[in-house]
Order: C-alpha cells, then sequence, then structure tokens
C-alpha cells in the first residue's frame, strides 16, 4: 500500500511538472508571436516589420519622408486583396491603392501614408480599417571622391559618414578627412555641406570625399 501511494505522488509530481513546462512553453511562444506583429504604425497587428526596418530608432521612423527609389509594403488588416506588397516609388512619388485609386506620398511620412490610406477607405469600403506602411528597402545613398569603390549603397539605418566610407571600401591614401561634403536628398538647393566624420547620412544623400594634395 505504501509503495503505491509512493508511486502515485511520484506520478502526480511528474504530470504537475509537465503541466508547468507546457504553460511556460506556450507562454513564451505566445509572447514571441505579439512581438513579431508589431507594427510601425497605426495597425501593429497587421504583419511582421521588415529587416530593413528593425535597426531603425523611432524618431528616425516618425520623422522620414518617403522619396523615389524607396520600397513600401502596404496591409490592410484582414484584406488582403486591399493591401499592396513591394511597391517602388517613382520620381512621381504616386502608387495606386486597390478601392482607393492613385495616392501622392512622396515627401510624406510612414504615419501621414497611414491616415491618408485610412481617410480614403473609411467609409467607402471599410467601416474600421487599420492600414500599416513599412519600408522593406530604402532608397540608396551615393558617395564617391576618395574611397576605394564609389556609387550607390543600400542604406542602413544610424548610417554615418565614416559607416559610409566603409561600405565603399574605406578611404583611399590620399583621402582628405577635412574636404567631405555631403548634398542632402532634403534640400532643394542641392547644397554640398562640410561635414566630419560622423555626420549621418540618410537616403538619396550624395557624400563627396575630395582629395587631400598635402
Amino acid at each position: 500500500m505504501t509503495m503505491c501511494l509512493l508511486i502515485a505522488d511520484r506520478l502526480y509530481l511528474c504530470v504537475r511538472r509537465l503541466g508547468l513546462a507546457l504553460a511556460l512553453s506556450a507562454g513564451l511562444l505566445g509572447g514571441a508571436a505579439v512581438q513579431a506583429q508589431g507594427g510601425a504604425g497605426s495597425g501593429a497587428g497587421a504583419g511582421g516589420v521588415p529587416p530593413v526596418m528593425l535597426g531603425a530608432s523611432k524618431e528616425f521612423l516618425s520623422s522620414y519622408k518617403l522619396g523615389p527609389g524607396d520600397v513600401l509594403t502596404i496591409r490592410v488588416f484582414g484584406e488582403d486583396d486591399l493591401s499592396r506588397e513591394k511597391i517602388r516609388l517613382t520620381d512621381t512619388g504616386s502608387l495606386f491603392l486597390p478601392g482607393v485609386g492613385e495616392i501622392v506620398v512622396l515627401g510624406k511620412t510612414l504615419g501621414e501614408v497611414e491616415r491618408l490610406a485610412v481617410e480614403r477607405l473609411k467609409g467607402r469600403i471599410l467601416v474600421n480599417p487599420q492600414v500599416s506602411v513599412f519600408v522593406e528597402e530604402y532608397r540608396p545613398f551615393f558617395i564617391n571622391g576618395m574611397v576605394d569603390r564609389p556609387g550607390g549603397y543600400p542604406f542602413q539605418p544610424g548610417l554615418t559618414v565614416r559607416k559610409a566610407a566603409a561600405l565603399a571600401g574605406g578611404f583611399k591614401e590620399r583621402a582628405s578627412m577635412k574636404k567631405i561634403f555631403l548634398i542632402s536628398a532634403t534640400d532643394p538647393q542641392q547644397r554640398p555641406v562640410n561635414v566630419d566624420l560622423n555626420a549621418p547620412v540618410l537616403p538619396g544623400d550624395i557624400v563627396t570625399v575630395e582629395e587631400s594634395f598635402f
């Protein structure tokens, strides 16, 4: 009788431990699923965030203005027919959204595009649309002059002149650290500004490293 009780106690303990392990596992998986569904804007549950946006700060994402060459994904939660995947913006900065038509997004932030899409969809097609806008790929930046491999390169959040030069193979021996100029993509006059190695580089910017003669 004592042996039977001992076996029963051990069995109960094993079952209890197994139940706790399964509950913990389910909790961890559930938490990961919720985290993976986080979005950049109003439709946070509409899908995963593209890798290119994961390293970007909230300040950058909220202030970044879209331009030609950016690749966007627009998701309308629960409405695959109204969503668009990987649309590359042209010089006109406009795109076609099913059920809405042509919308101009050039110079707008992701939040502004989300609100614009919601305004167009609400009442006409959906009662309470949830829209998320993601950048799948930023337009490239350009670096030329005294670097090993001048040209255009994919933008990375947190990019500086120093990092941009590293992506281009590094500075040449006669590169001048005092004559580095940056033309901002957002400057309508396209004026070159003298910058240092820690200056931020944004999508569409042009960096020129001049030669040192001394």
